[in-house]
């Protein structure tokens, strides 16, 4: 039987401490493409808080996995729940992927076995997620998985020296189930053709 957090391009899994380069250059990534910048961080930084992550204990409900590519295991981007509220049954994720990584399937990928873990086996109700308007891609991306666009927080996030709507997206448990079954690995999820 194939892993549940291995898909057909990526396999989830905890982070390592030899992670940190990869997660420096995600951030160098983000900035570069229009994300929010975030002080710079040292390499040591980078180092330390990958050690920290390789033995944190998670509760379950939020967490921060890479995403590694099948074919070369090269870590390619990250993936996780970050804010959850179980009682309500809500929770929101994030997904990156490195600049030279895109397009290639990995981020949909990810954004499945993320939902089936946290619907399936969480038992979550509903997923969130905030995307800043000008984030064509991202935007693209969510629509393409079957999230709906809930509202917009107008000039809710300055950056780079103007301000910028936030758009938010959801997804329910059973929207996710009828549009990505348990059986889907062998389906296209990306709406791309090809790797």
């Amino acid at each position: 039987m194939t892993s549940f957090w291995t898909g057909e391009r990526i396999r989830l899994r905890g982070i390592e401490p030899d992670d940190w380069s990869a997660f420096m250059r995600f951030a160098a990534d983000e900035e570069r493409l229009g994300d929010l910048p975030h002080p710079p961080r040292s390499a040591e930084g980078y180092r330390a808080w990958a050690k920290a992550q390789a033995v944190t204990k998670t509760d379950g409900d939020c967490f921060q996995l890479v995403i590694e590519a099948v074919g070369t295991g090269e870590a390619v981007g990250a993936v996780g729940s970050h804010h959850a509220d179980p009682r309500a049954g809500w929770f929101e994720y994030g997904v990156t992927i490195g600049a030279d990584h895109r397009q290639k399937g990995y981020a949909a990928e990810a954004v499945v076995l993320l939902l089936r873990f946290m619907f399936a086996e969480r038992r979550f109700h509903k997923c969130g997620a905030r995307i800043l308007a000008h984030n064509a891609a991202s935007l693209a991306l969510h629509r393409r998985l079957g999230f709906a666009e809930e509202g917009r927080l107008r000039d809710h996030v300055f950056l780079a020296g103007e301000h910028h709507d936030l758009v938010l997206m959801g997804m329910l448990a059973d929207e996710f189930a009828a549009l990505h079954p348990t059986d889907e690995r062998s389906l296209d999820i990306t709406g791309e053709s090809g790797n």
